[in-house]
């Protein structure tokens, strides 16, 4: 069944694609596999799925320590400064910072580690209160803050849109993430590239391939149903 469903998302993908005028290869697929066991995970790795996203960092680390090397880990999910030592080492992309001493803690960690680390930066696009990130007007001054961090790289923008039924009502919001990360790749800041538009999930990933994402995250069309564990 999630061979099936995979197949699915995949499908979908490279319809967004083409309706965008898209190559394929633009896209990345992340699984976001918070909460599914080990044997889910795997199913979908023998799938050919090498990217995978997680929120917690024990989460990560248990299922990072069971699992074939060359899986490229995402952290999605919101980073306490505390917690960032155990994932630095083999984090492939850490898409939730929205905060200078967040940034700074990954830095120390990442020299530590004499690595550069990828990061994105968290735009709380649709201004929800519930919803960590940076407000959008507020982006381009801690972009250039966290630029200047040598041991990080700022590759663009996460965003998590509000939840909603209609996919077609996050369009704008994908449109204005879209819109500042050209604005902020506009000003040619050392370090920082807006290549990477971390934006779309389960329910409206088509429709932000078509206004410009370049990674989808992806958890219940290819698990099913999140389980939560008491």
């Amino acid at each position: 069944m999630l061979a099936e469903n995979l197949k699915q998302v995949e499908e979908n993908i490279a319809a967004a694609c083409e309706r965008a005028g898209r190559k394929r290869e633009e896209v990345t697929l992340i699984a976001v596999s918070k909460t599914k066991p080990i044997s889910m995970l795997s199913e979908i790795y023998d799938c050919g799925i090498r990217d995978f996203g997680e929120n917690k960092v024990q989460e990560l680390c248990e299922k990072r320590e069971q699992l074939p090397l060359d899986i490229r880990w995402h952290m999605i999910g919101h980073l306490q400064r505390n917690k960032v030592k155990f994932i630095i080492r083999d984090t492939a992309l850490i898409h939730s910072v929205d905060t200078y001493r967040l940034a700074e803690e990954i830095n120390i960690q990442a020299k530590k580690m004499k690595r550069i680390v990828p990061i994105l930066i968290e735009v709380n696009i649709a201004k929800e209160s519930s919803k960590f990130g940076i407000l959008p007007e507020e982006a381009l001054l801690l972009t250039e803050e966290i630029s200047k961090l040598d041991s990080l790289r700022i590759e663009g923008l996460m965003t998590i849109a509000p939840y909603t039924e209609n996919p077609e009502e996050n369009r704008p919001y994908f449109q204005q993430i879209k819109n500042l990360s050209v604005d902020i790749a506009n000003e040619k800041i050392d370090n920082v590239s807006m290549n990477t538009l971390s934006m779309g999930m389960t329910g409206d990933y088509m429709t932000a391939i078509e206004e410009g994402a370049t990674i989808v995250r992806v958890g219940t069309g290819i698990f099913g149903a999140r389980t939560y564990h008491t």
